[in-house]
C-alpha cells in the first residue's frame, strides 16, 4: 500500500486530496515537525532534505508535492495521451508550486504579482470550468489548492474575480477536498 508521510500545515494535504479523488488507497504517516521527527535518520532515508510530503509506493520512494502529483496522475489516474499533454499538465502543477504560490503567499510579492497572476486565471475560467477545459484533473488539485487556500489562510478579497471565486467554490465542495484540506 501506498504510504504518504506529512505534517500539519503541509502541503500532504494537496497529495492526500489528490489520492482521495483517484480513490487511490494509501496509509497516511503523520510527521511530527515539532518534534523533529522530520530530523531523524528514518525519515531523512526517505527524503534527505528533511521536508514532507513523501511517498513511498512499494520501494520507490517520491518528494516534492509537485514531483508526487505528476507521479501519481501518471501511474494510477490521468489519461495522458502525449508529451504535450503531459507537459501542459506538468506546465500548471510548476506554476503552482512556484509562481502561484510565491506570488500570493509571500507577503512582499502579492502586492506586485496579483495583479499579473489574477487576471489571466480570471480569464481561463470565464470560459473553462476547470483549467483543462471542461474535465477536473490534477492540475485543479495543484492551482486549485493555492487558490483555496488564498481563501482559507489570507482571506483575500476576490471580489474582483468572480470567475475565479466561482471556481475556489467548486473545488472546495467536492468531497475530497471536505475530507482533507476542508477537514483542517
Amino acid at each position: 500500500m501506498l504510504k504518504l508521510y506529512g505534517g500539519s500545515r503541509s502541503r500532504a494535504s494537496i497529495v492526500q486530496w489528490y489520492l482521495e479523488e483517484i480513490n487511490l488507497e494509501y496509509e497516511y504517516i503523520l510527521i511530527d515537525m515539532a518534534e523533529k521527527e522530520h530530523l531523524q535518520p528514518a525519515f531523512l532515508e526517505l527524503n534527505p532534505m528533511g521536508k514532507v510530503p513523501v511517498i513511498v509506493d512499494e520501494d520507490f520512494k517520491l518528494w516534492e508535492s509537485g514531483a508526487i502529483l505528476l507521479y501519481l496522475a501518471e501511474k494510477y489516474s490521468q489519461k495522458i495521451d502525449s508529451l504535450e499533454q503531459k507537459s501542459i499538465i506538468n506546465q500548471w502543477i510548476l506554476f503552482a508550486n512556484s509562481t502561484l504560490a510565491t506570488g500570493l503567499f509571500i507577503e512582499a510579492n502579492r502586492e506586485k504579482e496579483i495583479n499579473k497572476l489574477l487576471p489571466p486565471l480570471e480569464h481561463i475560467f470565464q470560459n473553462n470550468s476547470f483549467l483543462l477545459g471542461s474535465e477536473f484533473s490534477v492540475a485543479d488539485v495543484a492551482v486549485g489548492s493555492m487558490l483555496a487556500y488564498t481563501q482559507i489562510l489570507l482571506k483575500l478579497d476576490l471580489s474582483n474575480y468572480p470567475a475565479i471565486s466561482n471556481y475556489i467554490q467548486k473545488i472546495i465542495q467536492r468531497p475530497a477536498f471536505m475530507n482533507t484540506i476542508g477537514k483542517r
